[in-house]
């Protein structure tokens, strides 16, 4: 019987692999990678079609908000599904009708200047593990500051530009989400957080600033929350996010 090492050739990279989560110097056996390896990438598939499929936990959010002291509103896309939401991403983009008329009930005469949104985008994994942790390090910084901040919107099967409808029914000033990424192989639960100045239905991805990879093994709710606040005053002073804002990064504290 051959021993392991005279069977698998092991790749010259191995000695980096301790630096990356990448898929990296996987080794081979003739003209194939070896089963470990094999069974491991089939199981990070498995992992990241779990992922997109996930559901917001509505029970946790609705606790650790109350501990906050504060408001919220649960939404909900025109999606109707899982399975439409993935189809049509149009439709996951524009609040339902239920949804509108449940901002429309709050008081039309009050100005925000911070609207904050959490959605679960392609994985709610990403938003029940780390959606709570930056948002508790956000509330004290923006309330330090002196923003007001309108209720937080949580909406099921939202897309990034969904936040531009609510920020603009809630008359902030800017529209703020935390939003589940598309998973992948190595890690299935990144968060995203996109800033949008001036809110409004139309506005595109070049309007829009994004801080993402969120989660401990990637950028770390600290800095995420430092970026986030830098950014969030830096458009307040300029009247504007997206590719402008961008142009001049100088600001953000890494």
């Amino acid at each position: 019987m051959h021993k392991e090492n005279e069977i698998i050739k092991h790749d010259s990279w191995e000695v980096l692999k301790k630096h990356t989560a990448a898929r990296i110097a996987l080794g081979k056996t003739g003209v194939s990678i070896p089963s470990n390896q094999n069974l491991s990438f089939k199981l990070a598939h498995a992992l990241a079609r779990d992922a997109v499929y996930d559901l917001i936990d509505k029970k946790e959010l609705h606790h650790n908000l109350d501990e906050l002291q504060l408001p919220f509103l649960f939404l909900q896309s025109c999606a109707i599904d899982k399975k439409q939401y993935l189809q049509r991403p149009d439709f996951g983009r524009k609040l339902n009708q239920q949804s509108i008329d449940i901002i429309n009930k709050e008081d039309s005469n009050i100005s925000y200047d911070i609207c904050i949104n959490i959605a679960d985008g392609l994985s709610a994994d990403a938003v029940n593990k780390h959606a709570m942790p930056l948002i508790h390090l956000l509330i004290p910084m923006l309330r330090e500051i002196k923003y007001s901040i309108a209720p937080i919107c949580v909406i099921e099967q939202g897309r990034v530009a969904i936040s531009d409808e609510t920020g603009y029914l809630l008359n902030s000033k800017m529209s703020i989400i935390l939003i589940g990424e598309r998973p992948g192989l190595s890690a299935t639960d990144s968060l995203g957080v996109y800033l949008t100045y001036n809110p409004k239905v139309g506005n595109n991805d070049a309007l829009r600033n994004c801080i993402s990879n969120i989660r401990p093994e990637g950028l770390t709710y600290e800095i995420a929350a430092q970026k986030t606040i830098a950014l969030i005053n830096e458009a307040m002073r300029l009247k504007m996010t997206g590719v402008c804002l961008k142009d001049n990064n100088n600001f953000i504290t890494n």
